[in-house]
């Protein structure tokens, strides 16, 4: 089975101790520990010699959604030390103001295709212009967001296509009108299978979707689910 897992921020935001305690005893074996806002990366990065992973097979970390043009000297100071441990590092396109100064993290700088809030970032245009800038970055894959901006998938397509050497990751979750992540609908499922052919087997599910503790499992065996194409579920014919 792929690696599944949880985002941090997802289950307990800003509050990555609670979170790991919410994942104990659940399936999954992947993690993304998230300092999606600004003033949680110094916090968090600090801490990281103190938590318990090893039950994880994979570990991700969400740099900040948003960094002041003062701080992104500071930020990436600090994110060295997420890079020297090998673990890949998720960047929303719009934060990173000096684009170049992030090729210092190579492939373990993974960019995120963004929602409709962003200014760039949603299509494959859009990554490819950021990816000419950053050579050797990766990919994290937003099935959500990929859904709230073209539900027929067209632009998912464009993107997995494109960029299929780059993919590192993937964020799985409902996105709603709002932009926020919620737990998958059948709907997203439905759409999310229309492009799981394009999606290797081994690459590592992330969700994003705000559930309680009760939910986790459901949630993960969903997303598994979400990710089987729609040729392996078809009914065979005698």
């Amino acid at each position: 089975m792929r690696p599944i897992g949880f985002s941090t921020g997802a289950l307990a935001r800003n509050d990555v101790d609670r979170a790991l305690k919410m994942l104990e005893g659940k399936p999954g074996q992947a993690i993304e520990l998230s300092a999606l806002r600004q003033d949680e990366l110094l916090p968090l990065v600090k801490q990281l010699d103190d938590l318990d992973l090893n039950r994880f097979r994979f570990i991700s970390f969400h740099a900040p959604s948003s960094i002041e043009p003062l701080y992104e000297s500071e930020a990436l100071e600090l994110l060295e030390s997420v890079h020297a441990r090998g673990w890949p590092i998720i960047v929303h396109p719009d934060a990173m103001l000096t684009i170049p100064k992030w090729s210092r993290f190579g492939n373990l700088l993974c960019v995120e295709n963004m929602d409709k809030r962003k200014p760039i970032g949603q299509t494959a245009a859009d990554l490819t212009a950021i990816f000419e800038q950053l050579p050797d970055a990766s990919l994290c894959f937003d099935l959500g967001h990929a859904r709230q901006i073209d539900p027929t998938m067209s632009e998912a397509v464009a993107i997995l296509t494109l960029h299929a050497k780059r993919l590192r990751q993937l964020h799985v979750s409902e996105v709603n009108a709002q932009s926020k992540h919620d737990p998958l609908t059948r709907e997203a499922t439905m759409a999310f299978r229309r492009v799981a052919r394009l999606i290797p087997k081994d690459i590592p599910i992330i969700l994003e979707s705000r559930v309680d503790e009760s939910q986790i499992a459901q949630e993960i065996a969903g997303a598994l689910a979400a990710l089987e194409p729609e040729d392996a579920l078809a009914p065979t014919g005698d």
